[in-house]
């Protein structure tokens, strides 16, 4: 018989600063909420103009971003580079070591870049694993609309309601979902055994899930590691735009190790994580590029840039997007 899956805790992100000029609201790596396993750390950030997050190192985790406003340059010194615009995600391995920047991209009205970054800690086997990236276009998420066209879902990793993303995007197990619930939407979304799961609402206070539990913006609810699905309900009754929810859930396999987080180096150990600064200072076992590597964009984006080396052209963008739908049609 199955059974709903129970809050634990709810934290409430608070604004703070972060990286060069840069807002984040921070709901995992703080003081309430230190780690979530396999979770680091995980924030809503905006940012703009030259304020971002200039060349900086990480090892022994993985990243997701999901751009939700603008766009975000990035690039590192394996020579990987390119532009995620509002919808797009990327799931980066850090491995053994690699030194990147993420910047965004001027809006032409002025509105900050906005998106979410979730640290996920990496199996000790593949600590040292060469670093990668996988892109996730905006149109290659999978979506489900359930509720009478209340409810949309972006798959964007796992299952929900027989829909299945694109395998293997990270090498721990995600589950990842995007929910956008109308006035009076309901849903049941089955949740996978051995994963701990949380929910970020990144808009609208009408939330309640399992029946009784209000959730307000900001708020990432943190939910117990028993139980087979959760259910939830937009209660407001008037259909607007301002009513609309929408927030993710996402779960990640519990990892059976050790981890020991000290900035952006993550290992099984404090002898690992000293090992992890000596290598980075003397750019050594995994941070050899780091010597000869010269940053593009953490000055900030041009448009040449733009145009040029980071291949970010929306014509470009288009025409991948057209291409790839036609070949879904065949």
């Amino acid at each position: 018989m199955s059974t709903f899956r129970s809050i634990s805790k709810i934290v409430t992100a608070r604004q703070q600063a972060e990286g060069v000029g840069a807002k984040v609201r921070r709901s995992i790596g703080i003081m309430n909420q230190r780690m979530f396993n396999p979770f680091l750390m995980f924030d809503h950030f905006s940012s703009s103009g030259k304020n971002g997050f200039p060349e900086h190192p990480h090892r022994g985790q993985e990243t997701i971003t999901l751009v939700l406003n603008g766009s975000i340059a990035h690039e590192d010194f394996t020579g990987s580079k390119g532009i995620l615009y509002a919808g797009d995600l990327q799931f980066m391995t850090a491995g053994k070591g690699i030194v990147h920047s993420e910047m965004p991209v001027p809006n032409p009205d002025g509105s900050p870049t906005v998106g979410l970054q979730l640290w996920v800690d990496l199996p000790d086997a593949l600590k040292d694993t060469e670093p990668r990236y996988r892109d996730l276009r905006e149109w290659e998420i999978p979506e489900v609309v359930t509720d009478d066209g209340k409810v949309i879902i972006k798959v964007i990793s796992g299952k929900s309601h027989g829909v299945e993303s694109v395998k293997e995007l990270a090498y721990t197990p995600i589950n990842y979902y995007y929910y956008k619930v109308k006035a009076g939407g309901e849903f049941k979304q089955e949740l996978q055994a051995g994963f701990n799961y949380f929910l970020y609402d990144l808009k609208g206070n009408n939330l309640v899930l399992n029946g009784d539990t209000k959730v307000d913006q900001y708020q990432n609810v943190f939910f117990n590691e028993e139980g087979d699905y959760i259910t939830g309900k937009n209660v407001a009754t008037e259909d607007t735009e301002d009513n609309i929810v929408e927030f993710i859930l996402v779960g990640g396999k519990k990892l059976n190790q050790e981890s020991v987080h000290y900035g952006p180096f993550v290992a099984n150990s404090e002898d690992n994580i000293e090992k992890a600064i000596i290598d980075y200072q003397y750019a050594q076992n995994g941070f050899e590029n780091r010597k000869t590597w010269n940053t593009l964009i953490s000055d900030g984006v041009t448009p040449e840039m733009i145009e040029g080396p980071l291949e970010g052209s929306l014509e470009k963008r288009e025409a991948k997007k057209k291409e790839f739908l036609e070949n879904q049609k065949l």
